[in-house]
């Protein structure tokens, strides 16, 4: 065969192969990376949910009562009276909202308040993790306002730093959420600090990263942004008067449940505390995740008194927790509710500026950018 006829084949073998591997790049990136999708502004707030509410100021040693919009203040209270660090409740304080014990109704409708919570300020350390090195809470920060009260507490046990953020509010409109960017869609992420740092968060943790699949129920600030949760999922809701309740994917009907007052809804779990009881067990595990990791999650102890966690992993100074450890702490911090948000990289701090954990994101320090966050701020 002629020389030319020779170069002309190979020639057209390259483009083609080009051709072929920029089309293939293409499709993969189109279906599996960057789908089209309408990204949508998710900035608002649907407030109207908390009108009538009754607001309790967090001044004084009784909290004066007000309604919703009423700026009476006690200007009598004492600064050292609101801002102790840490504290268990006593038996009988709990009140988490109990899906798997309501027979009334359908899903959303408002649960009575659980009065039978069992108290949780005995250790509720097993045998199989006794032995791992704990040491005494350190405090690590405070923050007192009329509305909004804050006390971080450093944790060492089952060889891993734990952050505790000891949230009491007046009213559940100071427990917000925010998008990255201020947008709903796949692939907008931004790291935990800025999304906190453009919505001038006191206080913030990453969400449930919603951004990484195409089904959950998404309600946040009382706005339905998705509603195609499944059954195989179980999605914690937020009320407008401060309750919890974790429910299944089948009956989170996300018009039905912001008729009832839902503030926030999320989906990843799994829930981990029920009516004080832990509701996983030593195999449970989210996907492929391994059996320590860095954690998120966020739990109810009383009225309007919140917990959110973070813990370290992945590193010489931390292990990380598996889900029953921290469904177990969670339970000994008092937690009548609790659940467990997206953690791994993910897994963030912020308070008052500063990123108070250690993230490891692909297998360095440093922040994973993510879809979204639950914040607190004036």
């Amino acid at each position: 065969m002629p020389e030319k006829n020779k170069k002309h084949k190979r020639l057209f073998a390259g483009v083609y192969a080009l051709v072929l591997a920029a089309f293939t790049g293409y499709v993969m990136l189109d279906t599996f990376t960057l789908p089209t999708v309408e990204i949508e502004d998710a900035t608002g707030e649907n407030t109207t949910m908390f009108e009538g509410l009754e607001v309790k100021k967090l001044t004084g040693s009784e909290s004066e009562s007000v309604q919703n919009g009423d700026d009476t203040t006690d200007d009598n209270s004492s600064e050292a009276e609101r801002s102790g660090g840490f504290t268990k409740p006593s038996k009988g304080s709990g009140r988490g909202r109990r899906s798997s014990s309501d027979t009334n109704g359908s899903a959303g409708k408002k649960r009575s308040s659980d009065n039978t919570a069992t108290d949780t300020t005995e250790d509720t350390t097993d045998s199989d993790s006794s032995s791992s090195t704990s040491a005494d809470p350190v405090s690590a920060g405070s923050y007192n306002d009329d509305n909004i009260s804050v006390n971080i507490t450093e944790y060492y046990q089952n060889s891993t730093k734990i952050y505790v953020a000891d949230v009491k509010l007046s009213s559940a409109q100071y427990l917000k959420t925010a998008f990255a960017n201020g947008s709903f869609g796949k692939n907008i992420t931004q790291t935990t600090s800025d999304i906190a740092d453009d919505n001038n968060a006191i206080l913030a943790i990453n969400g449930d990263y919603y951004g990484a699949r195409e089904t959950g129920c998404v309600i946040r600030n009382g706005i339905v942004y998705r509603d195609t949760a499944t059954s195989e999922q179980q999605v914690l809701c937020v009320y407008a008067d401060g309750g919890f309740d974790i429910i299944s994917g089948d009956e989170a009907d996300a018009d039905t449940l912001v008729e009832n007052g839902v503030w926030q809804a999320f989906t990843f779990g799994p829930g981990l505390v029920d009516g004080g009881e832990i509701t996983v067990d030593k195999n449970t595990e989210v996907g492929q995740a391994m059996a320590s990791n860095p954690r998120t999650a966020i739990g109810i102890i009383d009225d309007l008194h919140y917990v959110l966690v973070v813990s370290d992993g992945r590193t010489d100074e931390s292990e990380g927790l598996s889900l029953y450890e921290l469904a177990q702490f969670m339970q000994s911090v008092g937690c009548k509710s609790a659940y467990n948000l997206d953690g791994g990289g993910s897994s963030t701090m912020y308070f008052q500026g500063e990123i108070i954990n250690t993230p490891v994101s692909h297998g360095s320090s440093g922040e994973r950018k993510v879809s979204d966050i639950v914040y607190l701020a004036k």
